[in-house]
């Protein structure tokens, strides 16, 4: 992979993983214009190693917060930070068991279908344009709610579905306040994204090709960065209620993702 092509990848998947447009559906429709040959192993590497730096990313924006829950947790104590703990867990459920019994059949949607991508991108942009039309609310995320908003975020597990765009969405439009439904979306995916990528190490599926040691270090620092400017960002887009913007994107990049995937 040349270095520019990491670079503008990091970027893409930096922005796209907090940003409502998702990040895998950018990233397929990215390899697609630029013509990304790598070998399948080794563009799960590059995936992988995106992955990692927006979930750091997502721990520097949200360190305060995560210091608290791990203080709550280890203090053994039935408190406010070991039940909002508990609904991360309920809320990964849904996407474990996906998956666990559809990761074949998932996989098989990442390779270059981008007409489908394109279609599950005016998906997104509808979800976006109901959660934008919801009522401000104080209201917290309950267990139950957890749950619903976890089934979301395994439909996410399909390119073009955007992660943080379904399950914020379905987290206003349960009545939950916006700023909570946005901080809840980017906790809830750590453990998924750490677990994930320890699934991949223990696999032995990830393969290091001589050479990709600096592609793969600037697409790291790419993502890192744009991924700390987007999750800062995607808080306060969400509290103003500009989710229609994102929509009307997701509606553009959609419908030119479907022509393309026709003529290519």
């Amino acid at each position: 992979m040349e270095i520019i092509d990491a670079i503008i990848l990091g970027v893409i998947q930096g922005l796209t993983e907090f940003l409502p447009v998702s990040s895998s559906g950018h990233l397929e429709l990215g390899k697609a214009i630029l013509g990304d040959t790598s070998v399948p192993e080794e563009s799960l590497l590059f995936t992988v190693v995106l992955h990692f730096a927006t979930a750091l990313s997502t721990i520097v924006v949200f360190r305060k917060d995560i210091w608290v829950l791990l203080e709550g947790i280890f203090q053994f104590k039935n408190n406010e930070e070991t039940q909002f703990a508990l609904k991360i867990l309920i809320s990964m459920l849904p996407a474990v068991i996906v998956g666990l019994l559809l990761e074949e059949q998932l996989e098989q949607l990442f390779g270059g279908n981008i007409s489908f991508v394109g279609a599950m991108l005016i998906v997104t942009a509808v979800l976006l344009w109901l959660a934008n039309k919801a009522k401000d609310t104080q209201k917290s995320v309950s267990k139950s709610n957890a749950f619903i908003i976890g089934i979301a975020q395994a439909v996410a597990m399909l390119p073009g579905i955007s992660r943080s765009g379904a399950t914020i969405s379905t987290s206003v439009l349960l009545g939950n306040d916006k700023t909570r439904a946005a901080r809840f979306s980017f906790l809830m995916v750590i453990p998924l994204i750490f677990g994930k990528i320890a699934k991949d190490i223990v696999s032995g599926d990830l393969t290091y090709a001589a050479g990709a040691s600096l592609p793969l270090l600037l697409g790291f620092a790419a993502a890192f960065i744009s991924g700390l400017f987007a999750c800062t960002w995607m808080i306060s887009i969400v509290k103003k209620s500009k989710l229609s913007y994102f929509a009307l994107y997701c509606v553009i990049v959609g419908v030119i993702a479907i022509i393309f995937g026709f003529i290519k």
